[in-house]
């Protein structure tokens, strides 16, 4: 399942990574913060949108992101 960079507001046209809170490789619960990642407005969190595990970190901490580009993959047993 692909993680995107989401949209926390209207205006908002990439975010920045400020920390990964998983490691490549750990497993992750449905609704538990993975990423912390702000805009010029806002900081936000990302959220696992399944269980599963992280199996890769597309984009490092400092990295600005556009809205909607994948930034992670996490592997689920569907």
């Amino acid at each position: 399942m692909n993680i995107i960079m989401p949209k926390f507001g209207m205006t908002m046209q990439k975010g920045t990574i400020v920390e990964w809170k998983k490691k490549p490789g750990e497993k992750v619960e449905k609704g538990e913060v993975i990423a912390i990642v702000e805009s010029e407005k806002i900081t936000g969190e990302i959220e696992a949108p399944a269980s599963g595990i992280l199996a890769e970190i597309l984009h490092g901490v400092g990295d600005e992101v556009p809205v909607g580009e994948k930034i992670a993959i996490i592997e689920t047993e569907e």
